[in-house]
């Protein structure tokens, strides 16, 4: 047999045994906060630690290395997995959460995407909405890159697990060993998270809350602790301040390297973050000035209101602090468009990434001057750096198959009686993994209403999103399962 089923096994497992130590650490909080979920969280860490451990020792080899089949095989059977384990402290809550929702829930969670099926978060356990959150932090950078980081404990090579897992396509290298680049963008993130936490909390939020949402906004997730989001909270300094952060969590990891190294220069030579900064300042100033005049609301309101949801929706967070869609038919197709961006390849955004737009479009550009000139050697060059025509063509392919995953994804939601509007909102916002949509999944609405077979189907796009389509649907191709 060409796969190998060791090491699959091995990294299973060891995800499995980090997940139930995620979840026994939600057990003193559940006892801090007087909830009822101790007992829960013990029964779903030991089913995930029994689960994982009897993985991991199957059949352990610490010297096992992973191919691309079985690094892909990983990563998607991980993300699988992890949406079904995940889901048990939902089903054991005693919210009467029914195993597709936990299920879709959980998925939501560790994609990043932040569309949930709670009708009244604010009544949910202290130690779920931590839980919660808990799943979007960890999916923020990639739980496969954390065990990356932790290679040298299994003694597995994982270079071919980053390559499936590393969130969008990116040249830019931190440091040439995969370990070390994985234990480097961890500790930015880390780190960010944490200053995160001190401002909202300095800021006047409950340290609970200034926790969850810093979680949940470094990993541009989106979940929140209020039933309202970000709405929730009317102070001006607070939204300002997760605007600034989601900014920094949809910012290529290795230009925030460089700017914390003082390389400014590097950093203003990124042309994709060039891209990113240019799109975000004409999109605010633009849409900004036509509130202001359409909506009659102050020019400062009007300002924050369009920063928030801009960059909430490029960045692919899904915080709200406005219901967009009462504005008019006009700004529900922009932020519908929005949908489709994405912000920079190498951060926790999902969506299709700016580089990939950046590149098509120069290449696009090109393509005129080559029909003018027809035996010039016309190439397309990114940072200085000539592009590759297989990259060329894997972001064209990419294009087509995002495409053709959001228009079958949106056919297969009106089969279930859904409306145009709400279907095409719900397969855009699952697989750019933003979360709030339009049509019935706008920013004031949830997906509990949703039938169950759109959940799944949902489920699966989330999943494709933040996988980056590719290490999914290589699974079903013939190539993948032949031995040559």
């Amino acid at each position: 047999m060409f796969i190998n089923i060791q090491p699959i096994s091995n990294v299973l497992g060891a995800l499995l045994v980090f997940v139930s130590i995620i979840m026994f650490a939600c057990i003193p909080i559940s006892w801090i906060m007087g909830d009822t979920m101790m007992l829960p969280f013990l029964k779903s860490g030991l089913i995930t630690l029994a689960l994982g451990s009897s993985s991991w020792y199957y059949k352990f080899k610490s010297n096992a290395n992973v191919n691309k089949r079985e690094g892909y095989l990983i990563v998607v059977i991980s993300w699988l997995a992890l949406g079904l384990v995940g889901s048990l402290p939902y089903l054991y809550s005693g919210h009467d959460i029914s195993f597709t929702d936990s299920f879709f829930e959980t998925v939501s969670g560790f994609t990043t995407t932040g569309a949930t099926i709670f009708t009244d978060i604010e009544s949910l356990s202290p130690s779920i909405l931590l839980w919660r959150s808990m799943t979007q932090w960890i999916g923020g950078m990639g739980i496969i890159v954390l065990t990356v980081a932790l290679f040298p404990l299994l003694g597995i090579a994982g270079i071919e697990l980053f390559v499936a897992e590393a969130p969008g396509p990116t040249s830019d290298k931190i440091h040439p060993r995969i370990k070390d680049t994985a234990r480097t963008l961890w500790f930015i993130y880390l780190g960010l998270t944490g200053l995160l936490i001190l401002i909202l909390f300095a800021e006047g939020m409950t340290f609970f809350d200034a926790f969850n949402h810093a979680l949940t906004t470094m990993a541009t997730g989106g979940f929140s602790t209020k039933n309202a989001s970000i709405a929730h909270y009317t102070s001006p300094l607070i939204q300002y301040t997760l605007a600034f952060f989601m900014f920094l969590a949809g910012t290529n990891y290795a230009v925030i390297y460089f700017g914390l190294k003082g390389k400014l220069k590097k950093v203003y030579n990124n042309e994709e973050w060039r891209m990113y900064v240019i799109i975000l300042l004409l999109s605010v100033s633009f849409l900004t000035v036509v509130l202001h005049f359409d909506q009659g609301l102050s020019l400062e309101h009007s300002f924050r209101a369009i920063l928030f949801q801009v960059i909430s929706l490029v960045t692919t967070t899904g915080f709200v602090t406005e219901d967009y869609l009462s504005w008019g038919s006009a700004y529900a197709l922009v932020f519908f468009v929005l949908l489709f961006t994405g912000a920079c390849a190498g951060s926790t955004s999902g969506g299709i990434k700016l580089i990939r737009h950046l590149v098509f479009m120069r290449n696009s550009i090109l393509e005129f001057k080559r029909i003018l000139h027809p035996r010039a050697l016309i190439r397309l060059k990114i940072n200085k750096a000539l592009v590759a025509p297989k990259i060329m063509t894997h972001i064209l392919v990419f294009l087509l198959a995002y495409l053709f995953l959001f228009v079958s994804g949106s056919l297969s939601l009106t089969l279930f009686g859904l409306d145009f509007e709400t279907a095409i909102g719900a397969a855009a916002t699952s697989i750019g993994n933003v979360g709030p949509g339009i049509g019935s999944v706008g920013p004031v609405d949830n997906f509990a209403h949703l039938p169950d077979g759109v959940k799944y189907i949902l489920s699966f796009l989330m999943i494709c999103g933040r996988l980056e389509i590719f290490t999914v649907l290589v699974l079903f191709t013939p190539y993948f399962w032949r031995n040559n």
